[in-house]
């Protein structure tokens, strides 16, 4: 991958893995050669790191791992596709799974269990969110589930089966462009809540044929946001609606709405100083995009899919502008080997301060990691950070903000200074 050229095996895998996020073709162009660095959307000086970097292995013979998070503590929760989360521990990976629920889950492709988010009390005995978490997962009818569970109680290593409790199921017309992620945002709300938030792609096919990303009488193509019940035994719906998104008058499952205009957000993430989101917008076939929302801003905003695609217009072909557009703050193009924009972190750890608040992100064919920073105010400018030769599904981060990827060949590595 990146500058060498692609075994046979190594293009059936990638082949096999762009699936994951809707992506119907590797180089979405005719344009060969070796690419040069994503384009910012506004020109700036290259940003230098003076940082060499490598992947280091922390855990391996895991089945696609698609999200890798923690709890509030030292433990790695690695998500596996196929309905299983690992406990990754001092270098090893735990036996027993913290939860599986591969009887509910369809697996294969873009779908299977995508994500898990931790409430960030989830450590703190006696606090409201002790003890829960939230995964976003295809049911076997293909449509997507977000459920709540509860650890077990009589064993921290383990949540408990039994303790589901489903939030939303939101119908797929096609089998990709689930989006996947939960995550929560950063405290806000009238008592200083965290909200949970929930990307959805498109409903999938191709181009978005029933424009659902521009409409507001479904869920998909969107950004959700919602409160989520912390209660022992909630009622349903067992969430509530922030009063602010902009369409809580609507009521559930509309009102949990925050933003439109997505296509496939595979990967999203807030920064952890200040709450800045970022949101790494899988393309059609052209353009690869990272969309940047400062904190505080009000719900509402559009992200521009399918009208556009990237910087370009998508459909239509031309004259797409619209009011209240919100135009990517970096694009690339799907070419010379790249194929999906791969969302990670900004990066909050110690080890590698260099990278200190650069937004990480990856191209899922060519392997590469690059960091995004804003270097004047409006100027953005992405540099190429690691050509790693792997096929990159995820990011993670740990309790202490150090950068981990998960890799299509089942290992997950830790974002390390060079050697």
């Amino acid at each position: 991958m990146g500058h060498r050229s692609l075994s046979l095996l190594v293009a059936v895998k990638i082949v096999i893995l762009l699936v994951i996020l809707g992506i119907s073709s590797c180089s979405g162009s005719e344009e060969t050669g070796t690419p040069s660095a994503p384009v910012p959307a506004t020109t700036a000086p290259p940003v230098a790191t003076g940082t060499s970097l490598r992947l280091s292995p922390v855990a391996s013979g895991l089945s696609s791992p698609v999200h890798i998070t923690h709890a509030g503590d030292e433990r790695l929760f690695v998500v596996e596709q196929p309905g299983r989360i690992r406990i990754v521990q001092q270098g090893s990976v735990v036996a027993t799974p913290f939860l599986d629920i591969v009887s509910l889950v369809q697996s294969g492709g873009e779908q299977g269990l995508l994500s898990v988010a931790f409430h960030p009390a989830y450590n703190l005995p006696g606090a409201p969110g002790f003890g829960l978490l939230w995964v976003n997962y295809t049911n076997t009818n293909g449509d997507t589930v977000i459920a709540r569970y509860t650890v077990s109680r009589a064993n921290p290593q383990q949540a408990d089966p039994g303790s589901a409790l489903t939030l939303l199921v939101i119908a797929q017309p096609f089998s990709n462009h689930n989006g996947g992620l939960n995550t929560f945002g950063p405290v806000e709300g009238p008592a200083g809540q965290r909200y949970l938030y929930i990307g959805m792609g498109d409903g999938g096919s191709g181009g978005d044929p029933e424009n659902y990303a521009q409409r507001d009488d479904t869920l998909l193509g969107k950004m959700l946001r919602l409160d989520p019940s912390l209660e022992v035994r909630p009622a349903p719906p067992f969430y509530t609606i922030p009063p602010d998104n902009p369409m809580a008058a609507a009521g559930a499952p509309l009102g949990t709405i925050w933003a439109k205009g997505l296509r496939n957000p595979w990967r999203f993430a807030f920064d952890p100083v200040g709450g800045d989101l970022y949101i790494a917008d899988v393309g059609q076939n052209r353009e690869e995009e990272i969309d940047f929302t400062p904190a505080g801003t009000p719900g509402g905003r559009n992200y521009g899919w399918r009208l556009m695609e990237g910087q370009s217009c998508f459909n239509p072909p031309s004259n797409c502008e619209a009011p209240g557009l919100e135009r990517p703050v970096a694009v690339y193009a799907t070419s010379g080997g790249r194929c999906a924009v791969i969302g990670g972190y900004v990066y909050r750890g110690t080890r590698l301060p260099a990278l200190t608040g650069m937004y990480l992100y990856a191209d899922l064919c060519s392997g590469e990691i690059f960091g995004l920073a804003q270097v004047t105010p409006g100027a953005w400018q992405s540099t190429l950070l690691l050509s790693s030769g792997l096929s990159i599904l995820t990011f993670g981060e740990d309790v202490q903000h150090e950068v981990y990827v998960g890799s299509g060949d089942g290992t997950v590595y830790q974002l390390v200074a060079g050697q």
